[in-house]
């Protein structure tokens, strides 16, 4: 009987102890193996500067960022089922989405981190010596224009301040949707002399274009909005990285992508 109740004794023993060491080694599995991969998407201008503070962030934390960029339509899909951050090009372009696409953002984690110029691209060696928005409408100028994109009506505002709408509206040649489109113009076609853009872009293609930078008094700024999404499995790693966006740090590498 007494031979039986040890035996009894050692074998509830040692359920509790494997127990216990199941749920340690379970528990510590589960931190050594957190695949998590904070998805974020947005348009293609901000992603030099996004896909570097990334880099920098996973290096310092640990912590993966996957950075997807470019046309909305492009994209949208995967972003329903996996985006856990969303950032605009402009504060009017996140807007647009968060109309487009009701219940996906988390509005409450909206956050606003830094303004970049408007300017002039020109093409390289600037033949047609174009050094304002004036010589925007000289006679044979031929220019690129956005129509969307977070450059929406950008040349416009900037025209009609100086009474200038008719003249570079004239000069227009084309008009396209997205950034994509114009760079495979400019890239294709060599009759296009200018597109009037963020100054961001020229440090995107700076081997085939130069920038004109507006006087102060002439220039517009716009920004650039992020925020979580509603539907995202890494909210704590996703702030995180939000947080790290506004730092210092990161701040210097969206400055020389051309941010202020």
């Amino acid at each position: 009987m007494k031979n039986t109740i040890v035996l009894t004794g050692l074998l509830i023993t040692m359920l509790v102890l494997f127990g216990s060491i199941s749920s340690v080694i379970s528990k510590k599995g589960s931190a050594m193996n957190n695949d998590a991969v904070v998805k974020v998407y947005g348009p293609g201008g901000p992603l030099g500067p996004m896909k570097e503070a990334a880099e920098q962030f996973t290096k310092e934390t640990g912590i993966k960022v996957e950075v997807i960029a470019g046309p909305e339509e492009k994209w949208i899909g995967q972003a329903k089922q996996e985006a856990d951050i969303i950032y605009g090009g402009s504060e009017y372009m996140l807007t647009s989405f968060i109309n487009s696409h009701p219940n996906m953002i988390d509005e409450k984690t909206r956050t606003d981190l830094y303004m970049r110029a408007a300017g002039i691209l020109v093409r390289k060696g600037n033949p047609k010596n174009i050094q304002s928005l004036e010589d925007l409408t000289n006679n044979g100028v031929k220019i690129i224009d956005v129509n969307g994109a977070g450059q929406l009506g950008l040349w416009e505002d900037l025209a009609g301040r100086k009474g200038l709408i008719p003249g570079i509206e004239r000069n227009i040649a084309k008009s396209v949707k997205t950034s994509a489109e114009a760079i495979e113009l400019w890239k294709a076609n060599a009759k296009y002399d200018a597109w009037i853009t963020y100054e961001s872009w020229h440090y995107r293609l700076s081997d085939v274009t130069d920038l004109v930078q507006l006087p102060e008094q002439d220039k517009l700024y716009r920004g650039t909005p992020i925020s979580m999404t509603n539907q995202s499995d890494n909210k704590k790693e996703a702030r995180q990285f939000i947080e790290y966006l506004k730092t210092e740090k990161a701040h210097q590498v969206f400055k020389k992508w051309g941010w202020e």
